[in-house]
């Protein structure tokens, strides 16, 4: 049989949470079509991986480039660090179904101003990703702010009934049309004064399909095993997996208590299909939240839209140029960005050597100043945390961003090196891969990543991406509660 690409003499580390094994890998049709030794193999283009792992292409379960997939399709913050699919739409904020009737509201700002805000319909969103002709796969939940800003003309009530009914009517249609499931963002100010039941009731639309429920905690500070026990009750209502968003112990006075969240994690997986995704670093980012402004921790001003000369500044810094209080001077920045050094190693390392951990970056395209994960977040897991600091083998390093996320989110014939698998794939250098992007210089390419092919498509090759764009969309298949068993 002639073959698309041939990649041999590599160690394959196949996702499936195995340690690697050394073979040669056939792609022909956009698919694996065999593993092996296959030396008389007929093909037209061959690379030679010696001292290379083979990885499936990494699913980064946690991000908000909604609207970025499709206004700036080559996604190189992505697709240079090994990333081949993003699953968009969390946080309770996604691109649809959205009808805005002026600005976006916080924190849906994040995906871009009121221009960016064109899919009044999940099939909108769908057909607008499938015609961008993306790099990369993209999977979209449906986010309940947004359902909430279409039908509430006051976003800090709960709804009332037939609001809800409304805005279970467009869940509904987005499940219909390949919606992943429904996320929550009960932290924000816009999402905070929904009551359980609102978000239970909305959640019963998922029974059905057995979609997936992710959510941002109503709290990740000190109320933070209570919010979780809130996303438990939602989940075990609607008989729907659930998945914690960036699991963390926020702020200065919740350092320390990652073992009795994780606690709390395998308690209710023992009767309950849960997990959770997490960022591998000990500082947040996302809008200038009065509530999170705090002298314990360093923050810093990340954009402001009244003074855009502040991004890039601390705080403090600011504040004492123009001799004002932090909340003050917090105020008068907004609408604002910020990253928050709110967290602590111990407990990042805890959550994400967890088993029940997945990787997402949760980093934000639109920051003109961005935290380092945008670009770093998976190398980072490999060289820093697997092979620097030890914290686990290579291969469940991988597991943890293609394997376990793929099962998660039903991604079929995805996040494994199998034959007949999609050829999903990213070749790096165990001894060199690592990040480069910090926090003083965060839109930098990592280091290692050799090759990276979506679909079977070589897009991204020694530090370069190509312009091949062979990405697609990737609706729901199936019942999502079986990638749990």
């Amino acid at each position: 049989m002639q073959y698309d690409t041939l990649i041999r003499n590599a160690l394959i580390i196949d996702g499936s949470n195995s340690p690697g094994y050394r073979a040669d890998v056939a792609i022909a049709n956009g698919h694996i079509e065999r593993i092996g030794d296959l030396q008389d193999a007929c093909v037209e283009e061959e690379f030679d991986a010696a001292g290379h792992v083979l990885a499936p292409g990494f699913i980064d379960v946690h991000t908000h480039d909604d609207t970025v997939v499709i206004r700036q399709p080559q996604m190189l913050p992505k697709l240079s660090q090994g990333v081949t699919t993003v699953i968009v739409g969390n946080c309770g904020i996604s691109a649809s179904p959205v009808s805005l009737r002026g600005d976006p509201p916080d924190p849906m700002n994040l995906l871009g101003t009121a221009a960016a805000f064109v899919y009044p319909t999940f099939r909108d969103y769908r057909a607008a990703v499938e015609m961008a002709n993306t790099t990369l796969n993209v999977a979209a939940l449906v986010g309940h702010t947004a359902l909430r800003s279409n039908h509430l003309d006051d976003l800090f009530r709960t709804a009332s009934a037939d609001e809800i009914t409304a805005m279970r009517l467009q869940l509904r249609a987005s499940l219909e049309a390949g919606a992943l499931g429904l996320s929550t963002g009960l932290a924000y100010a816009s999402a905070f004064s929904a009551t359980t039941d609102e978000v239970m009731q909305l959640t019963e639309e998922l029974t059905a399909f057995g979609a997936v429920y992710t959510t941002h905690l109503r709290s990740e500070f000190e109320p933070v095993l209570e919010a979780m026990d809130e996303a438990f009750q939602i989940g075990r209502h609607a008989k729907s997996p659930v998945i914690i968003s960036h699991l963390k112990c926020a702020g200065a006075g919740n350092w320390g208590r990652s073992p009795q969240l994780l606690a709390s994690l395998d308690e209710a997986a023992k009767t309950h299909p849960v997990g959770c995704d997490c960022y591998p670093y000990a500082a947040s980012s996302s809008t200038l939240d009065l509530k999170q402004v705090t002298e314990a921790h360093r923050i810093t001003i990340t954009w402001s839209t009244p003074h855009p000369e502040m991004g890039g500044r601390d705080l403090v810094d600011i504040a004492a140029q123009w001799n004002l209080s932090l909340l003050d001077t917090a105020r008068q920045l907004q609408p604002a960005g910020a990253v928050y050094y709110g967290m602590d190693e111990a407990d990042v390392r805890r959550i994400l050597a967890h088993p029940l951990s997945m990787v997402g970056s949760d980093g934000l395209p639109e920051d003109p100043f961005p935290h380092p994960r945008l670009w770093g977040a998976f190398p980072r897991v490999l060289g820093h945390f697997s092979r620097d600091v030890g914290l686990f083998p290579l291969h469940t390093a991988v597991h943890k961003m293609t394997g376990l996320s793929a099962a998660r989110f039903g991604l079929k014939a995805r996040g494994e090196i199998r034959e007949g698998y999609w050829a999903d794939l990213v070749l790096f250098d165990p001894a060199t891969v690592r990040d480069v992007a910090d926090f003083n210089d965060p839109q930098r390419a990592a280091q290692g990543i050799e090759g990276v092919w979506v679909n079977g498509v070589l897009s991204y090759r020694d530090g370069q991406a190509n312009g091949r764009r062979a990405g697609r969309f990737l609706a729901r298949e199936g019942d999502l509660r079986e990638g749990f068993r």
